[in-house]
């Protein structure tokens, strides 16, 4: 087998084959709307939207709100798809110089992609907190609530540069696990599955908060659907037992 027939037999081609068999989004495209990250033919997709644009005031502004979904989630997902097209066009030319070069942007956009799609449905204008199976994992993880807030609030707010805080499943370690991912895909964990991410990208917060990240990361708290973070736990835990 030669370079480029490995290539093809290897690298990730379609948006669909993206996506692991064990993967929360895999089972999130039926249980989740939002979560179909690619269409029938393999294209990345955006769904629409779980709520209004002011769904989250005061706390998230409606105008962030817009700019975020529609240029910085939207422009990450029309970049992936031409990220894909220029890995087929590559191997298709046998111009196999380039090919290294659009699998790590489709690494960083793809990234975005699957980030920005569970950070919307993480999000919720009422106040709840972590039951069930979550709540004891927490308490078995961290110690108890605060232990995780004050940890995660901790993560997110020192990310060098920007990047996201996250709580992710570690099925290896059959545990809850904290990361801080600089930009989209940095400083990741083999196998986690994110079950609730925070965005502490500028453009998430700055025409609200200004230059000040960790007065939006205290606010955040105040609209995450924990409900929402329990789902994608057990979805986690049943795709990887």
């Amino acid at each position: 087998m030669d370079r480029k027939q490995f290539l093809q037999n290897s690298l990730i081609l379609g948006g669909a084959a993206m996506l692991p068999v064990n993967s929360v989004f895999a089972a999130g495209v039926s249980e989740n709307g939002i979560d179909k990250l690619v269409d029938k033919d393999g294209n990345f997709i955006q769904q629409a939207l779980p709520y209004s644009e002011d769904f989250l005031e005061p706390k998230m502004d409606a105008e962030t709100m817009k700019l975020h979904y529609t240029f910085h989630h939207g422009g990450a997902v029309k970049a992936a798809n031409s990220d894909l097209r220029k890995i087929r066009e590559a191997l298709d030319s046998n111009s196999l110089e380039t090919v290294d070069f659009w699998t790590k942007k489709l690494a960083f956009h793809f990234s975005s992609h699957v980030l920005h799609s569970i950070y919307w449905t993480n999000l919720t204008n009422k106040l709840n907190s972590p039951s069930g199976e979550l709540q004891k994992r927490i308490e078995k993880n961290f110690g108890s609530y605060d232990n995780l807030k004050t940890y995660i609030e901790a993560t997110s707010k020192n990310i060098d540069g920007n990047g996201w805080g996250i709580l992710g499943y570690q099925p290896y370690a059959d545990s809850l696990t904290i990361l801080q991912c600089e930009n989209h895909e940095k400083l990741t964990q083999w196998g986690v599955i994110p079950i609730l991410v925070i965005d502490v990208w500028e453009h998430a917060y700055y025409l609200k908060y200004k230059n000040k990240r960790a007065d939006f990361v205290d606010a955040i708290f105040d609209l995450i659907n924990w409900d929402n973070v329990a789902q994608r736990l057990d979805i986690a835990l049943r795709l990887t037992k």
